[in-house]
């Protein structure tokens, strides 16, 4: 009879003195802050943004609690596995609290929609335009490929779209736009295919916007805040048929 017992699971243990001090963290912060606000970021936008980095941060160390609880080491009984998902799942909840602590003091309690405080969001300023490009580019050129028809004020509807967001809402919104593409990938392929470059419709003024990568981000806030985005559409004098023409191509596509 083999009295062998398997061996131990091995554990990356870290000791408290190499992790980071709560004085180093407070200089961190502090530094962010002022570094932030000398390229004009408004220290209440700027601590929502830490704030929320914080929350991220713990959403993925709770996501990482998940693959721990599901990794009961084999061979050691079912009061040890109950034990151990136990402990991960406390764990997981304390972490999930101490996210959403972190959201609502970046964001408030009550925050109003995004729709009611568009009108004193700070300005959309060059690198928040440069930005939204690198993000929105890649992802238009996986529905429809690159067109002579691009509109010439693209720059000016990217500044509509960054208009309905705060500071921090900016910073988090290439994942936003990812994460829109993804979900909706059926619906974006055939909206591009019936009117985008190369369609039948294509040099129809109406729906001029999807000739430019733009249109992703702009199809984005017609799903998230349309009473938002009309209104800075409306500030920054754009050609109303162009939001009204991918408006109605959108709802014509079969999906939620």
């Amino acid at each position: 009879m083999n009295s062998e017992q398997p061996p131990p699971q091995e554990v990356n243990v870290v000791h408290p003195a190499t992790l980071v001090h709560s004085a180093d963290v407070v200089n961190a912060k502090t530094t962010l802050l002022e570094l932030l606000a000398r390229t004009g970021v408004p220290a209440d936008e700027a601590g929502r943004l830490l704030a929320l980095v914080e929350a991220g941060a713990l959403t993925e160390a709770h996501g990482d609690l998940a693959a721990v609880e599901a990794g009961v080491p084999a061979g050691k009984g079912q009061r040890y596995a109950s034990g151990w998902q136990d402990c991960a799942r406390t764990a997981g909840d304390a972490l999930l609290r101490r996210a959403d602590r972190a959201v609502r003091e970046a964001l408030g309690p009550d925050a109003p929609p995004v729709a009611d405080t568009a009108h004193v969001h700070p300005p959309v300023a060059g690198v928040d335009v440069a930005r939204a490009k690198v993000a929105v580019t890649p992802l238009y050129l996986t529905f429809t490929h690159e067109s002579d028809l691009d509109p010439e004020v693209s720059d000016e509807v990217l500044v509509a779209v960054l208009g309905t967001m705060s500071t921090a809402e900016r910073a988090g919104y290439a994942g936003r736009l990812a994460e829109f593409a993804e979900g909706r990938r059926e619906r974006l392929t055939l909206l591009y295919a019936e009117y985008g470059p190369g369609s039948d419709v294509s040099i129809h003024g109406r729906y001029s916007l999807l000739h430019s990568p733009s249109s992703v981000a702009v199809l984005e806030r017609l799903v998230a805040a349309p009473a938002a985005l009309r209104e800075e559409w409306d500030l920054g004098e754009l050609p109303p048929v162009w939001l009204e023409g991918l408006s109605k191509a959108w709802e014509a596509q079969p999906g939620d």
